[in-house]
């Protein structure tokens, strides 16, 4: 008699690879108290302690690391499995979790993800945002959208976007009080608006001009972490914004905003979509990829 249902086994493996049951709830969609629920009914069933709870910590017990030790291979085979005949479908179906940071997840929501939504209506798609890199096998992603540089070495990838121009702008109004630099160290009697990293740290701005790149720490009082109120700010004639060309595009075109030191910046690796590097590719992860292929565009050809 099978005493712990496939649930119950993954959730024991999740909390294990997590050390917690926070992390490993987020990965199985449910709430923390749920999961460990879900894990005491489990050990109640079959009478051992698999994991040593404090306060402030979750650590399997001798018991728990045999039976994780033993169940992880298993459940292995049967995800293996469910991709192989997974890949039987016709129509894809289920949820694609996937991780990135909010300005890829702007400049691929109408291209992309809504038109795979429209192509798939049986596949829910759920989009998570963090300015930071995670690892997202552990995480429980199926894939993620990131620049190609900041891509973990390991992983399959599927190029979307063939590159990423910036842009530095500002508004008619500020350039008409303060003027336009006309080389990046004009920059220094300006007002700049900087971005903070995910990181912590400040947003170096980038410039290359006949094969000779550098960076340069921009002055400002405004100092802010998302690109959106960045765009904003330029446009109520706050400073000068380093952000990309996609995203001010239609600003430009309206005369909102106008733009400088062109000739000073270039292009850099676009986005693309990665994965973990596996024998068969579930059908959900198989359709993004094809339509991503199909769809081949360029961030600085976007409407």
């Amino acid at each position: 008699m099978l005493r712990g249902t496939l649930a119950e086994l993954e959730a024991v493996v999740a909390v294990a690879a997590h050390g917690g049951f926070r992390a490993a709830a987020r990965e199985l969609h449910m709430s923390s108290s749920a999961l460990s629920q879900q894990i005491a009914v489990l050990e109640a069933r079959i009478g051992v302690r698999l994991f040593n709870r404090t306060t402030r910590s979750v650590v399997l017990s001798s018991a728990g690391e045999q039976f994780v030790a033993e169940i992880t291979p298993a459940l292995a085979a049967i995800r293996k499995a469910v991709d192989l005949a997974d890949e039987h479908r016709t129509e894809p179906s289920g949820t694609v979790r996937i991780n990135t940071s909010v300005g890829a997840a702007r400049m691929v929501l109408k291209p992309v993800l809504l038109e795979y939504r429209h192509r798939y209506p049986q596949m829910a798609v759920e989009i998570v945002t963090e300015g930071a890199l995670v690892d997202i096998n552990a995480q429980g992603f199926d894939a993620g959208i990131r620049i190609r540089e900041a891509v973990p070495p390991d992983m399959i990838i599927q190029p979307i976007s063939q590159s990423v121009r910036p842009a530095i702008v500002g508004s008619p109004g500020y350039f008409a009080r303060r003027g336009r630099p006309n080389v990046p160290a004009d920059l220094k009697s300006h007002d700049c608006i900087r971005a903070r990293m995910a990181s912590g740290s400040l947003y170096r701005w980038e410039f290359e001009r006949h094969g000779e790149a550098f960076t340069m720490d921009v002055p400002g009082l405004l100092t802010l972490d998302d690109s959106d109120l960045m765009l904003r700010a330029a446009r109520e004639g706050a400073g000068i914004a380093y952000l990309n060309t996609w995203q001010v595009a239609a600003d430009l075109a309206d005369g909102v905003l106008v733009e400088v030191l062109g000739d000073w910046l270039s292009s850099y690796p676009g986005l693309c979509l990665y994965y973990p590097g596996r024998r068969h590719i579930p059908a959900k992860l198989r359709a993004l990829v094809e339509l991503i292929r199909e769809i081949g565009w360029d961030t600085d050809q976007m409407p």
